[in-house]
């Protein structure tokens, strides 16, 4: 039988053979289902290694980018930024961050966190790196157990990292000066710790800032501490020259603040945490003795107190006890005059051990306040007076000093404030003085004295005119008849002239008698007989008396 081909050709290809699974389910649906799989472990193995979310507000977003910007302790990551808004407020921006689960620990109350950026400050130049690698948020967590979720953000790095050895002390001034979060704290000139902060006090009357010094140096901090400004340049002029003081360059330029124990005995007890201490202007006015509390006091001047200001000094014999703090005009019906009041704070304390003295006399006076003092030593001639302190500027200062034969002057003293007598200052004095003088001169009659004056002068041409006409030439002829009389004195006694050699030879011969009535006188002295018998002939000459013969013998040869 032969085969037949069947139409398309179809008749020589194999018939498949269909075989089916035992399972219903396909094996390509494995691959989503492992997909599937693996998301959700993913998924799950995320959320159980997320940690807390938080909110850090800032005041702008400046360097913050969702998704990139990390957040670092200690340069190691454990945390990113997910999300920045805006407040509803448009005061602050708020930034969600996503912390590590093993980060957990930094949702604590007291965690700080800042923006790095590249700064330059008081300390250096730092977050440098953050110029390759962007901007991060820094942290610094503290001590506390209490969780929180939202934080303020800090627009400057903390100076002071949680954990650091050292101790903080509050320091109270009036005003900040050139200080800043930053600045150096100096002992002995070495620095030993740094400014983390200030504030305003609640009354708006001074400033607080807080310091931090470095462990173990914390130690040199006692009780008795004091602490000055050492900002800038402290140039002082003495008997020894110019002297320049300054802590380092830096506080020449950003300022700082040094301190050191008083000299003589003090307390050496190390101070506790957040001591107070007072914030002094100067070197020389924190190492002064204490000056105790302050006593207001009142002084009147009539006359011109220009040159003095507001903080010039008030000394009592040279020494600095307080300073002016008020000057105003007044009115005296009265009189019609303008006195000036001058207000000041004095400490008494200052004075030492007069002090102590006086406060003595006054409880053995039975005297509860020094007032009563002061009113002895005001009968004694204590006052006021406004002197130069510089002839350049023409400052002055007020001085208290004890003036002789000054007028008495009534003292109150139970009023409020106390008023201390005043005198006139030295220089008005010798301004008063100067101007009696020039009203004197003034009463000089000088027209008068010049017009008599002329007329002497008158007289006195007239005289010389006559002396020059009639008495100079006969001067001048006895003068000239001297000269003659001179000349032949001069050729009578010259050695030539006859006179000097009679002279000669009369002087000659008086000599020669002189010796003849010496030789006399002697011979009457031992022969006066010869006044009567005259004079003896002279007696023959003696022979020689003859030499021994032994010594004629002995000089023969």
């Amino acid at each position: 039988m032969s085969d037949e081909r069947k139409p398309g050709g179809t008749e020589d290809l194999p018939e498949p053979v269909v075989r089916r699974s035992r399972v219903g389910i396909s094996l390509i649906w494995l691959v989503p289902v492992l997909a599937a799989v693996v998301g959700l472990s993913l998924v799950i193995n995320s959320w159980m290694q997320a940690g807390p979310t938080i909110t850090i507000t800032f005041q702008t977003a400046s360097g913050i980018d969702p998704g990139k910007t990390q957040v670092k302790y200690k340069s190691v990551v454990i945390g990113r930024v997910e999300r920045v808004t805006l407040a509803p407020d448009r005061s602050h921006v708020e930034v969600e961050v996503a912390l590590d689960k093993r980060a957990k620990g930094f949702a604590a109350a007291d965690t700080r966190f800042w923006v790095v950026r590249p700064r330059i400050g008081l300390g250096g130049v730092s977050g440098v790196d953050t110029l390759l690698s962007g901007a991060f948020i820094g942290a610094d967590v503290g001590d506390s157990t209490e969780y929180r979720d939202e934080f303020q953000g800090l627009e400057m790095p903390p100076s002071v990292p949680h954990g650091a050895p050292g101790k903080s002390f509050v320091l109270h001034s009036g005003d900040l000066g050139s200080l800043d979060i930053g600045s150096p704290v100096y002992y002995r000139r070495i620095q030993v710790g740094r400014v983390a902060s200030y504030q305003l006090d609640p009354d708006g009357k001074g400033v607080s800032l807080q310091i931090f010094v470095d462990g173990p140096n914390d130690k040199f901090v006692t009780q008795s501490a004091r602490f000055w400004n050492a900002s800038g340049v402290d140039v002082s002029l003495g008997a020894n020259g110019l002297k320049l003081n300054t802590q380092s360059l830096a506080t020449v330029l950003a300022g700082g603040v040094a301190f050191q124990d008083p000299p003589g005995p003090h307390d050496s007890t190390p101070a506790p945490e957040q001591a107070s201490f007072t914030l002094f202007g100067d070197q020389v006015a924190a190492m002064a003795p204490p000056d105790g509390p302050p006593r207001y006091i009142r002084m009147r001047f009539e006359q011109s107190l220009r040159g003095l200001t507001v903080d010039a000094p008030v000394e009592f014999l040279g020494v600095n006890i307080g300073r002016v703090v008020s000057i105003n005009l007044d009115y005296d019906d009265k009189r019609q005059r303008f006195p000036v009041l001058v207000g000041a704070v004095v400490y008494p304390q200052r004075l030492g051990r007069a002090y102590d003295k006086l406060a003595a006399l006054a409880k053995a006076n039975g005297d509860d306040d020094l007032s009563q003092m002061m009113g002895r030593l005001i009968e004694h001639g204590l006052r006021a007076q406004a002197r130069t302190g510089n002839l350049l500027t023409g400052q002055l200062y007020i001085a208290l000093d004890f003036l002789p034969n000054v007028p008495k002057v009534a003292f109150d003293a139970k009023a409020r404030p106390l008023e201390i007598p005043t005198a006139p200052g030295s220089f008005d004095k010798l301004q008063e003085q100067m101007a009696e003088i020039i009203n004197k001169i003034q009463k000089v009659p000088f027209d008068s004295i010049g017009q008599h004056l002329d007329q002497t002068l008158a007289e006195l041409g007239g005289t010389l005119k006559q002396v020059n006409a009639e008495t100079l030439p006969q001067f001048r002829r006895t003068l000239e008849g001297a000269q003659q009389t001179l000349g032949t004195a001069n050729s009578t006694l010259s050695a030539d002239s006859p006179l000097q050699q009679n002279l000669g030879d009369t002087l000659e011969q008086l000599q020669r008698m002189a010796r003849s009535l010496r030789v006399l006188t002697d011979y009457l002295g031992g022969h006066p007989e010869s006044l009567i018998r005259g004079r003896r002939p002279d007696a023959a000459p003696a022979a020689p008396p003859a030499q021994p013969r032994e010594t004629q013998q002995g000089s023969k040869p």
